[in-house]
């Protein structure tokens, strides 16, 4: 077994997005920080509201009794609408479900992705627990369940729906089931999804599970040798380890194919090189018992299937429950399997993150998948909490392993940061993954300086709200790429029908732009205010026009390709690049964009290209309009001109502009009836722009002479990039072989 064999990324399964709702932690940066600072999110519940949750005094005023539990706020709080409930669905619907459904449509907006815009098969594997609020809330309410039916009713709160009901409602085609394994239920999820994805099942695929009951505020009567803590904190490892304590949650993780993930540009967070599954069998003392023997041997498989030798492995997220007996035998058989292959003492840490959630049941595994993926992220060991000394049933001495007690760097080594986490389910179903850190991302393109900030929500409030959750995610991630946030926020969110979209240069124009509240657009505003594509004609190209959009945009670059391509007949003869011309070397100015027969050509490449770019950011035109040149870009787009021939055409007129004499063109700001009496008989009026701004055109020395005519009256005027007299009896010698050219060509109605 080595240390150092690579991984084939298509052999590998990449962590691209996350979400997770935990005590004391609505969001993954408040989960980070608590584990960061140690945080032990446990609650203590007074007499007060011990009663008020429905406790029997009897109960909590027994000696044994633990006042105590990981609660997970705001569980009845459901934005039904989003989900497309009406009120009474959501009342029945089980608040584990209604979580995970949450949870599953964060996770995939984390992956930077907007569900129904999605096209491939995902996957959906998934576990709840039972469900305490059918018994709690729903059984005893008999008017209600004879309102909608014990149908109905069983199918908002069973466990066989919560995979296929985020499937149906997130509109996602891969394989979906329900896995249900006890307590390594949403690990076991993981593997499983894991398995699909390298089996090409589906693309991309959800994976967690969800843990919720109530009512959350009460405790539990600690027995003696029980699983439970008699004073209400897990203490994993510990030599006061006396048991565990329960806690309410939730997690999900997006999981692909670590080769797609890299080819598709995805956030990879973490890389799972294996998983593994196996179970206890009858080989222990009783069936909620551990089994040294087969908790070694999926530990032992994992490290095989990923090809990394234990030596490697410097963490393992521990299912770490803090019962003597169960943190035992867990620690003997990660020390069998380590020892199989290593003689190294005390290099891998061990942490459990129920001494900061509780034991979260069915989503156990899952927090600490999303506690080990964010530690290697962060490069850092977070504290296993109400640790002071080792049980001295674990034998740490001697043995690889030490309980991380305190924040520390995750030190670099030969290989990646590598973990292993394990989740042990009562009844004998071990799951255990080798996850290691992230590749390097390679370097990408240069950004535009400016990016669209495109923000949405279902109404104005919402809006608001998500314009300050991003700029304090910018506010605390000032190293983040300002070009990779707004790209996320044009294709990785939902359109939802109040909307703003903010043209930044950075960072900094970002935040200020947010803080300046601008209204949100309406739907009814929207649809009042159509879009409309509007083309210029020669003279308003130069060198490098749309340079930053090659090189950063691959639709931009790939049209002008096009074009150039379907233009190099039609100009070889002149003995340029046209590429060259568009965009010359630093230092290379090259001859300037004026003689027609390459700066119509080039104009149009980038009108055109830039259409195709907007209408792939989904930017459609009611309508367009074209001045000179741009009539054929704009006849080119809708469908009147196939582009080869609309190219051809181009190229042509451009060419027969050389053969009249020299000219020019130049922007005067007077209207017609103003500029009449100054043209006498060698200029004409070329163009009318607004009522007090004209084209005039003509010979170069008349054109000279009339400007310092307007000179001396004060107005300023403007000379085109253009050398011929364009739009004036100067081209009607070139009227007759252009039409003929136009008229081999075939046409067709406008499409816009």
């Amino acid at each position: 077994m080595t240390t150092h064999e690579p991984l084939a990324a298509d052999e590998a399964v990449a962590v691209i997005g996350m979400a997770a709702r935990l005590p004391g932690a609505p969001d993954l940066e408040a989960f980070w920080h608590n584990l960061r600072d140690g945080v032990e999110s446990v609650s203590r519940f007074s007499p007060q509201e011990l009663a008020d949750a429905g406790i029997e005094p009897a109960l909590y005023e027994d000696p044994r009794y633990v006042a105590a539990a990981a609660v997970l706020p705001d569980i009845e709080r459901f934005d039904a609408a989003f989900f497309g409930f009406n009120p009474r669905e959501a009342e029945l619907l089980d608040p584990q479900q209604r979580l995970f459904l949450e949870c599953a449509w964060e996770a995939l907006e984390d992956a930077g992705y907007d569900p129904p815009r999605i096209r491939e098969a995902v996957g959906v594997y998934a576990g709840a627990s039972m469900s305490t609020y059918l018994l709690a809330n729903l059984y005893g309410q008999r008017a209600l369940r004879r309102a909608v039916g014990d149908y109905q009713t069983m199918l908002g709160n069973d466990k066989d729906y919560l995979a296929t009901r985020v499937s149906y409602k997130l509109g996602l085609r891969g394989p979906s089931m329900s896995v249900q394994t006890a307590c390594s239920t949403s690990l076991v999820a993981v593997c499983l999804a894991c398995q699909a994805l390298l089996d090409e099942q589906c693309a991309m695929a959800l994976a967690g599970g969800v843990s919720v009951r109530v009512p959350q505020r009460a405790g539990y009567l600690a027995e003696e040798g029980g699983i439970l803590s008699p004073d209400g904190h897990c203490r994993a490892f510990d030599a006061a380890a006396q048991g565990t304590i329960g806690g309410n949650g939730a997690g999900v993780v997006v999981l692909k194919r670590l080769a797609d993930a890299l080819a598709d540009g995805d956030p990879v967070r973490a890389v799972i090189r294996a998983a593994a599954l196996n179970n206890d069998g009858a080989a222990k003392v009783g069936f909620t018992a551990p089994s040294l023997e087969r908790q070694a041997a999926v530990v032992v498989m994992a490290q095989t299937l990923a090809g990394v030798g234990p030596d490697s492995v410097t963490y393992v997220e521990a299912h770490g429950t803090g019962t003597p007996l169960g943190d035992a035998i867990e620690v003997a058989a990660l020390t069998r399997a380590f020892r199989a292959a290593t003689g190294r003492a005390g290099f891998c840490a061990l942490g459990s993150v129920k001494t900061n959630v509780g034991h979260l049941d069915a989503a156990a595994g899952v927090a600490g998948l999303i506690k080990t993926v964010l530690a290697l992220e962060h490069r850092q060991l977070p504290p296993s909490l109400n640790f002071t000394r080792p049980h001295p049933q674990l034998e740490l001495a001697g043995s690889p392993f030490y309980v991380n007690a305190r924040l520390a760097d995750w030190p670099p080594g030969p290989t990646p940061r590598r973990a292993g986490v394990s989740s042990f389910g009562i009844g004998g179903t071990n799951a255990h993954l080798v996850v290691e850190q992230a590749p390097e991302p390679p370097a990408g393109a240069p950004a535009p300086p400016c990016q669209l900030l495109v923000l949405s929500a279902r109404s104005p409030a919402a809006l608001a709200a998500t314009g300050e959750r991003l700029a304090a995610h910018l506010r605390r991630h000032p190293g983040q790429s300002f070009a990779d946030v707004a790209y996320t926020c044009q294709v990785g969110r939902h359109a939802f029908a109040y909307r703003r979209a903010l043209p930044c240069r950075g960072r900094e124009e970002a935040l200020a732009a947010l803080a300046a509240g601008l209204g949100a657009v309406s739907p009814e505003a929207a649809r009042a205010r159509p879009v409309a594509f509007l083309f210029p004609g020669g003279g308003a190209q130069h060198a490098g026009m749309g340079r930053e959009l090659y090189d950063a945009e691959p639709v931009f670059r790939t049209e002008v390709d096009r074009c150039l391509e379907l233009l190099a007949p039609h100009l070889r003869d002149l003995g340029v690049d046209l590429r060259r011309l568009l965009y010359p070397a630093a230092g290379d100015e090259g001859p300037p964009l004026t003689r027609t027969a390459t700066a119509l050509p080039a104009l149009f490449t980038t009108e055109y290209a830039l259409a195709k770019l907007l209408l792939s950011w989904g930017i459609a035109p009611q309508a367009m309009i074209g001045h000179s040149l741009g009539e054929y870009v704009a006849a080119a787009l809708a469908g009147v001109l196939s582009l080869a021939d609309a190219l051809a055409l181009v190229a042509l007129r451009g060419r027969l502009f050389e053969r009249l004499p020299a000219g020019g063109m130049v922007s005067v700001p007077l209207g017609e009836h103003e500029l009449a009496p100054l043209l006498g008989g060698e200029l004409a009026l070329a163009a009318l722009n607004a009522p007090t701004l004209s084209v005039v055109a003509g010979p170069l020395a008349a054109l000279a002479a009339f400007e310092a005519a307007l000179a001396a009256r004060g107005l300023e005027t403007r000379r085109l990039h253009i050398d011929v007299a364009a739009h004036s009896p100067a081209v009607e010698p070139l009227l007759p072989e252009l039409a003929r050219f136009a008229a081999t060509l075939e046409l067709a109605p406008p499409r816009i």
